[in-house]
């Protein structure tokens, strides 16, 4: 397969295109390297991909329409992984122009390329956050949207919806695959297991909301991917699917996990949650086990313990 993975150079996407030219895709990644978190980690993730001769990089923003159409003409592909996006729910809680901007105009500009390039398929990259506070336990995919506690969420489920408003008027086939809690190696500084990691070994303290009394359904990278991978291969016409592993962990316990692994005991502020965090994220698999044969199956000390080897060897030395 010919496959456009936009955000390859970040965490997820670059495992999705590692993974993709191990098993003999031809992968065009698309990222513009900006200064959300370190160019140069982002310049180091994607270091791989470059020796493979079915590699091709493309560095652009989705915000420059002319610049993704022409990539989509260009690639002749078979389907999209559109991963490229503003993350992170609280970074976005004063920056709704910027997410509004490059989630959902660049996903319009993803998507019109592909009108325009004839390419019949796009995995869309969706969050577990589009389902709020939401009283349904576990989050299935049937439950209706439409209360987002943060502008993160609220532009992914306008991706969502501009996918169905482009399969109906011009048959596109897009799923929007909703990511759980993801972690692993080549994890972001900004989000939780890199953070409170990173605050143990240098003995500082960070936040632990009501004080670890709160779930979230962490799911290893790896897994993640191999559901991504599944996805592209099985166009469905119009679907929304969970990726998560369906165990969430109780913040607390997940912190005395990264504890042990340190050797050393963390710092916590444990302020009461704000409005941007729901108290559970717990996803229902069923669907994409169903449709994709999705199964993970790595455990979250597993994970982490993989993800601890990884900042040791990559992350440690730089800081010296």
């Amino acid at each position: 397969m010919r496959i456009l993975v936009t955000g390859a150079a970040g965490f997820i996407g670059s495992h999705l295109a590692e993974a993709l030219l191990q098993r003999g895709d031809a992968v065009a990644g698309l990222d513009n390297f900006n200064d959300y978190y370190s160019p140069a980690r982002k310049r180091a993730n994607v270091a791989a991909l470059m020796a493979y001769p079915t590699f091709t990089l493309y560095e652009a923003d989705l915000r420059d329409e002319e610049a993704v159409k022409r990539i989509l003409a260009a690639g002749h592909f078979d389907a999209v992984a559109h991963l490229g996006a503003m993350a992170n729910v609280r970074y976005s809680i004063e920056r709704a122009p910027l997410y509004t901007d490059v989630n959902i105009r660049g996903t319009v500009n993803v998507l019109e390329g592909m009108r325009l390039a004839g390419t019949p398929h796009i995995v869309f990259a969706s969050t577990s956050s589009v389902y709020g506070k939401t009283a349904q336990i576990p989050f299935v995919e049937t439950d209706p949207l439409g209360q987002p506690l943060a502008p993160y969420p609220a532009t992914k489920i306008a991706g969502e919806l501009l996918g169905y408003t482009y399969h109906n008027l011009f048959g596109i086939s897009f799923t929007a695959v909703r990511f759980f809690s993801v972690y692993g190696p080549r994890g972001r500084p900004d989000m939780m297991p890199y953070m409170i990691t990173d605050s143990i070994v240098h003995d500082k303290t960070f936040k632990l909301y009501n004080a670890g009394e709160m779930w979230r359904d962490w799911t290893y990278v790896g897994d993640i991917v191999k559901g991504v991978i599944a996805a592209l291969e099985t166009p469905l016409g119009y679907e929304r699917m969970n990726l998560g592993r369906g165990e969430p962990v109780r913040m607390a316990d997940f912190v005395a996990l990264v504890e042990r692994l340190v050797g050393k005991k963390a710092r916590m502020d444990t302020p009461p949650a704000p409005a941007s965090e729901p108290p559970v994220t717990y996803a229902d698999i069923t669907k994409a086990r169903t449709l994709l044969g999705y199964d993970p199956h790595v455990s979250v000390t597993e994970g982490m313990t993989r993800f601890w080897e990884w900042y040791q060897a990559e992350v440690l030395p730089t800081a010296k």
